[in-house]
C-alpha cells in the first residue's frame, strides 16, 4: 500500500505576529470616530487640530488592541468552541496569556501618559474608557441589556475624546446619534451570533441566553427608528445650520436612510452583522454610500456649494 505523500505543517507565527494579530487592527476603524469633532466642530482645515486628533486616533487604536487582548484571555474557554474565534492566538495557543496580559497593561499605561501630552481631560476619557471596557469583559458582558449599552459607550468616549483633543464643544446631538448607532451595531452582533451559533451560543457567551432573534428585533427596530430620526432632527436643525454655516446637511439623509436598510438587509437577509468593520469594507454598496455621506458632508461644511 502506498503511502500517501507528505505535507509539512505551516510554521507557527512568530509571538509578535500572533499579538499584531491579537490587536485586531482590523477593527481599528471603529476609532476613526475620534475624527467626528474634527469635522463636524469646523476645525478640520486645522493643521494642529488635525493632528491632535490623529494622536487621539493613534491612542485609541492602542487603547482597543488592549482591550481585545484582555478580553481574549478572558474569552479563550468559550472562543474554542466557537467556529471563527477558536483560530485565534490565545484560544488556539499560539500566543500566551502572560504575555498578552502584560501588553495590554503597557499598551493601556503608556496611551493615557500619550493623552496626557494633550490634556488631562484627554487622559482620563482614555482611562474612563480603559477601565469600563476591562470591567466589560470581566463583569458588565453578564448582565443583559447592560452588555451592549457598555459597548455603546465606549462609541461615546471614543466620540467625546476626539471633540476634546481638537478642542470643540462635545454636541448633544453628536453623543446621541453615536449611541443610538452603537446600539444598532451591537444588537446587531447579538443577533448574528445567536443565529451563527445556534443550540451552542450559551456555551460561547453565556449571556445570549437571555436574548432571542425575536426580542433583539424588537430592539433593532426601535433603535433603527431612533436613529433616523435623531440624525433627520440633527441635520435640519436651525442651531445645527448656525453652528455649520450650512442648511443644507439634510440632503444627507438618504444616505443614511440607505446605509441603515442596506445594514439591515445584510443582517438578515446575508447573515451578516458579526463583525460591523469586515461588513462596512466588505460589501461594495455599504461602502460607497459611507463615502458618499463623508463625501457630501464635507462639501456641504467646507466649501461655498453648502452655503
Amino acid at each position: 500500500m502506498a503511502r500517501a505523500p507528505f505535507t509539512p505543517r505551516p510554521p507557527a507565527r512568530s509571538t509578535l505576529a500572533a499579538l499584531a494579530i491579537s490587536l485586531r487592527p482590523g477593527q481599528w476603524t471603529k476609532n476613526l470616530l475620534v475624527f467626528a469633532g474634527l469635522v463636524f466642530g469646523g476645525r478640520l482645515l486645522d493643521g494642529r487640530a488635525v493632528l491632535a486628533a490623529a494622536w487621539t486616533f493613534a491612542l485609541f487604536c492602542a487603547l482597543s488592541g488592549a482591550i481585545y487582548l484582555i478580553n481574549d484571555v478572558r474569552d479563550q474557554g468559550g472562543d474554542k468552541s466557537h467556529p471563527l474565534k477558536r483560530l485565534r492566538p490565545i484560544a488556539s495557543g499560539e500566543l500566551q496569556p502572560s504575555v498578552a496580559l502584560l501588553t495590554a497593561s503597557a499598551l493601556i499605561a503608556g496611551s493615557i501618559a500619550g493623552a496626557y501630552l494633550l490634556s488631562p481631560l484627554l487622559a482620563g476619557l482614555a482611562a474612563t474608557y480603559a477601565a469600563l471596557l476591562a470591567l466589560y469583559s470581566f463583569i458588565l458582558k453578564h448582565f443583559v441589556i447592560v452588555d451592549v449599552m457598555t459597548i455603546s459607550a465606549g462609541f461615546v468616549l471614543r466620540a467625546t475624546a476626539g471633540a476634546v483633543a481638537v478642542g470643540v464643544p462635545s454636541s448633544s446631538w453628536l453623543l446621541t446619534c453615536t449611541t443610538l448607532l452603537a446600539l444598532f451595531l451591537a444588537l446587531s452582533k447579538r443577533r448574528h451570533e445567536l443565529v451563527l451559533l445556534g443550540g451552542g451560543a450559551v456555551d460561547h457567551r453565556p449571556i445570549l441566553g437571555e436574548y432571542s432573534p425575536y426580542l433583539l428585533d424588537q430592539m433593532i427596530s426601535v433603535v433603527t427608528a431612533s436613529t433616523v430620526i435623531a440624525y433627520s432632527l440633527y441635520a435640519t436643525s436651525p442651531e445645527t445650520a448656525a453652528r455649520l454655516g450650512t442648511s443644507r446637511l439634510g440632503v444627507t439623509i438618504p444616505f443614511v436612510l440607505y446605509g441603515v436598510f442596506r445594514y439591515l438587509y445584510l443582517v438578515h437577509g446575508r447573515q451578516g452583522g458579526g463583525s460591523p468593520t469586515t461588513l462596512l469594507l466588505d460589501d461594495r454598496p455599504l461602502l460607497l454610500c459611507v463615502g458618499l455621506w463623508v463625501g457630501t458632508v464635507g462639501i456641504l461644511i467646507y466649501t461655498p456649494l453648502g452655503r
